[in-house]
């Protein structure tokens, strides 16, 4: 039986209870919220960036110019980090509801883009669950390719943030849980995927998320702050040789969740985010990325908000 509104409602209440925490979305964007601490006036060149990214059908253009559910969520999310209000309606999102051919991906971005917009229709999260459901894989957690035998970090990150999302109990945390814990690496840390054993900073991040206070995320924590570069930011991993923005971000947030102290490396991480700042109000994913997008722009008011006081 698939609980109505306020059943669900309900649930959703209890698990951030139980786990201590709200929504991921509110999180996120509250934590990006903050960086116009840092930004000032440069807020309002983020805010226009954004409104100059976002299509006459509602959606935000990707790297080629064209609506894509996955940068139309991280367009939404900034723009309510801004507190710019919302439209109620979407043309591009409302299309999207009845699009067959999403992958996982697109379809976790769509729980969230309707969970931005405040979209309560319940046939069209029904569905949705059935066909995030439909990705686990044989270990409990979750997988892009259905039917896979074991699940990923991220896969799992995506799919916890869905069902809170669409205000729906995530079926067998158990499995997710012991899933995830599989990943786990010697060093405290998380790889991705099975049989890789290597760790990286988005995975520990991710993996720090979906278990909360189920892990030890203290050690995992050093394990991150270990990662900071040396001149600034985070890498991928510590076969990394550069820093980037989408890890640097991460981990920066996935630090301050835990309650470690960032002292250490806040002064480089601002200045290498400053070196990834241009003045037409976005961020640049790493040193050698030329475009600009609101998925990395995003990053950036994360990261930026998970360093100001």
């Amino acid at each position: 039986m698939v609980p109505g509104n306020s059943a669900r409602a309900g649930l959703a209440a209890l698990r951030r209870a139980v786990f201590g925490a709200p929504p991921l979305r509110q999180e996120l964007i509250q934590t990006a919220r903050r960086a116009t601490h840092l930004l000032g006036e440069s807020s309002a060149l983020v805010h226009a960036f954004l409104l100059r990214q976002q299509n006459a059908d509602g959606g935000f253009k990707n790297r080629a110019g064209h609506s894509d559910l996955y940068y139309t969520l991280f367009g939404l999310q900034a723009l309510c980090a801004l507190q710019t209000p919302l439209s109620n309606g979407n043309p591009f999102i409302e299309a999207q509801c009845s699009n067959d051919g999403l992958d996982f991906v697109h379809l976790c971005c769509l729980a969230r883009c309707r969970a931005l917009l405040s979209d309560s229709n319940t046939a069209h999260a029904e569905e949705m669950a059935r066909r995030i459901e439909a990705h686990r894989a044989g270990d409990g957690g979750y997988h892009p390719v259905p039917g896979s035998a074991h699940g990923t970090a991220y896969a799992a990150f995506l799919a916890m943030g869905a069902y809170e999302d669409l205000q729906m109990p995530q079926p067998n945390r158990t499995g997710l849980v012991r899933a995830m814990r599989d990943l786990a690496t010697p060093e405290g840390a998380w790889a991705n995927e099975r049989p890789a054993q290597i760790a990286s900073t988005n995975s520990t991040a991710a993996a720090m998320a979906v278990l909360g206070g189920i892990s030890a995320g203290r050690n995992a924590g050093r394990w991150l702050l270990a990662q900071a570069h040396p001149i600034g930011g985070f890498r991928a991993s510590p076969l990394a040789p550069a820093p980037d923005l989408l890890s640097t971000a991460t981990a920066l947030y996935a630090l301050r969740s835990v309650g470690l102290p960032i002292e250490s490396v806040r002064e480089p991480c601002l200045d290498f985010i400053d070196t990834l700042w241009s003045n037409e109000g976005g961020f640049h994913g790493h040193w050698e990325d030329e475009v600009l997008d609101v998925e990395y722009t995003f990053y950036g008011m994360l990261a930026l908000g998970s360093l100001a006081d």
